[in-house]
C-alpha cells in the first residue's frame, strides 16, 4: 500500500486552511498532509493548533519564496527513496476540489501513471467563476507553453497533480533551477516528458477562489515567459 502525501504551498490562506485540511481527511483519512507556508506570519500554525490539527506536518519559511519552490521544499522534506509513495500537490483556495482526491489517486493507480493532471482544458471539465481576464491569461500561457516545449498535454499550469516516487526524485534533482514561482510546473513537465516518463491527464472542475486574494499577477505571468523561453533553449539539459 502507498503512503500519500499532499504538499499544499501557502500564503496568507488562513481563511481556508482549516476547512481545506478536514475536507482533505474526509476523502483521504491516511493521507500525511504538508503545509509550506509563505506568509507574513505563523497564523496558520496557531489555527492548527487550535483546532486540533496539530499533526498536520508545518513549514513557515516566511514571506513569499514562490509557490512552485515550495511544493519542491515539501517534496525534499517528505520524499524517501525506500517508501512506496505517492505524491500530491494543490493549492489551499478551494480551487482544487478535496472531493476529486480519492477517484484521483484510484485513476493514477490505475493508469500506472508517473504524473497525472486535473486540467482545466479537457472536454469533460469545467471551470467555474473565473473572471475573463484570468480566463485569457490562463489560455495564452497555456497556448505559449504548448507552442515552445511541445509536450502533449492540454493543462500546463495547474497545480492539482499526483506524482509516483519515481517522478519526485527526478523533479528533487532537475527541477528548481530557472525560478521560484509557477515555472516549475512546466518545467516538472519538461523533466519528466525527456525522461520518458507517463503523464496522463484527467478532467476536474476548477473554481475560483471564494475567500482570499490570488497571488497572481502580471509580474509572475512576465516572469513565467521568460522562464518558458529559458526552459527552451535549455531543454536538452534535462535529460
Amino acid at each position: 500500500m502507498e503512503k500519500i502525501n499532499i504538499i499544499i504551498p501557502t500564503y496568507n490562506e488562513e481563511k481556508n486552511i482549516i476547512s481545506l485540511v478536514k475536507n482533505i481527511k474526509k476523502n483521504l483519512p491516511k493521507a500525511k498532509i504538508c503545509i509550506v507556508d509563505d506568509s507574513i506570519n505563523d497564523n496558520i500554525k496557531k489555527k492548527l493548533i487550535k483546532n486540533k490539527l496539530s499533526k498536520i506536518i508545518y513549514f513557515f519559511r516566511k514571506n513569499k519564496k514562490g509557490r512552485g519552490s515550495a511544493v519542491i521544499f515539501g517534496f525534499k522534506k517528505l520524499f524517501n527513496k525506500n517508501v512506496n509513495q505517492i505524491f500530491i500537490e494543490m493549492d489551499a483556495d478551494f480551487s482544487h476540489k478535496p472531493s476529486e482526491l480519492k477517484k484521483n489517486v484510484k485513476l493514477f493507480k490505475k493508469n500506472k501513471s508517473d504524473l497525472l493532471i486535473a486540467s482545466r482544458y479537457l472536454d469533460k471539465s469545467k471551470i467555474l467563476h473565473w473572471p475573463l481576464s484570468r480566463r485569457i491569461l490562463s489560455k495564452l500561457s497555456n497556448y505559449l507553453a504548448k507552442m515552445i516545449l511541445k509536450i502533449n498535454v492540454s493543462d500546463y499550469t495547474n497545480g492539482f497533480r499526483i506524482y509516483s516516487n519515481a517522478s519526485i526524485d527526478l523533479i528533487i534533482k532537475k527541477c528548481g533551477n530557472i525560478g521560484d514561482g509557477f515555472i516549475i510546473l512546466s518545467e516538472i513537465l519538461l523533466v519528466l516528458d525527456n525522461n520518458k516518463l507517463k503523464i496522463d491527464e484527467t478532467e476536474t472542475i476548477f473554481i475560483n477562489r471564494i475567500r482570499g486574494d490570488s497571488s497572481v499577477n502580471i509580474k509572475l505571468i512576465i516572469q513565467s515567459l521568460f522562464g518558458l523561453i529559458k526552459l527552451f533553449l535549455i531543454r536538452k539539459r534535462y535529460k
